[in-house]
């Protein structure tokens, strides 16, 4: 892996942790609904790659890569932002990228892509890592309904990851999945009861970055990266996004780690490193 493209998966992770500590902040204040966050997150991340693609004269691709990613974009969206009505920024990262590991090596598994023993050694580690921190008396409460909405945005973003592989323009591909998963978000909203328009500026305003900023255009940087590593190693980088968001928590939401907490950190990041790391390096 080139310092280039190791920059980039930082500059990516980053991104996806900010999503955590964005919505936690506007969700978890009750600042905003979050099926509302959700829809302006999609609407502004449309919007800001649409300007784009129209400066770029691109068009938007409508293909079969579209008709898997956009759903499973939209059960990302609306299962992430319901579960942060419960879940701290750190813990919510932590279950979400858990679930994206083990759905994305099983997915890869069953379309026939193998993975080495040191990433399977180092996705091990890494998980055990979460099972630490996760463990009762570990200073991090779980509440079960967010748990489960957190798993199933977990799982719709690992099938998300892997219908990006390969997209011939990232940032257009990318466009037309925010196009598509605008109406299903809006739909949900509606249903739900949860869409309101009465919320706070704040709130407003952390849903826009998240959506323009840190989701349309940090997906976008993914889409770009992903045919560059292996299925395993995109699954493997990500949980280092949980050590970010909990840094970030700490930081701005007052979430003070436990040392089990950090124990388990280590693990995460030592798994990660192993599994990615040149057989020569190590």
């Amino acid at each position: 892996m080139t310092l280039r493209l190791a920059l980039l998966l930082a500059l990516t992770m980053t991104a996806f942790a900010a999503n955590s500590i964005l919505n936690r902040m506007a969700v978890g204040s009750g600042g905003i609904t979050p099926e509302t966050f959700a829809y302006l997150r999609v609407a502004s991340g449309t919007l800001i790659l649409a300007l784009l693609a129209l400066v770029r004269r691109t068009r938007l691709p409508m293909g079969r890569r579209q008709l898997v990613g956009a759903p499973a974009l939209a059960v990302y969206m609306i299962g992430f932002s319901l579960a942060y009505r419960t879940l701290d920024a750190g813990v919510g990262a932590l279950i979400l990228f858990g679930a994206v590991q083990m759905s994305m090596f099983l997915i890869a598994a069953a379309m026939g892509h193998r993975s080495s023993v040191r990433q399977v050694a180092g996705a091990a580690a890494a998980f055990a890592g979460l099972a630490l921190i996760l463990w009762p008396g570990a200073g991090w409460q779980a509440e079960p309904v967010g748990a489960a909405l957190m798993v199933a945005a977990g799982i719709g973003w690992g099938v998300y990851t892997l219908a990006g592989r390969g997209a011939a323009d990232p940032l257009a591909a990318t466009g037309a999945n925010f196009l598509l998963t605008l109406p299903m978000v809006a739909l949900a909203a509606r249903f739900s009861g949860g869409f309101d328009a009465a919320g706070n500026w704040t709130g407003f305003w952390l849903a826009i970055i998240s959506g323009a900023v840190t989701s349309g255009l940090g997906y976008a940087l993914w889409y770009a990266v992903l045919p560059r590593i292996e299925a395993a190693t995109a699954a493997l980088v990500q949980l280092s996004a949980p050590v970010i968001a909990v840094a970030g928590g700490t930081a701005l939401l007052g979430e003070v780690p436990s040392p089990q907490f950090l124990a388990g950190a280590v693990l995460v990041l030592g798994g990660i490193a192993f599994g990615i790391a040149p057989r020569r390096a190590r």
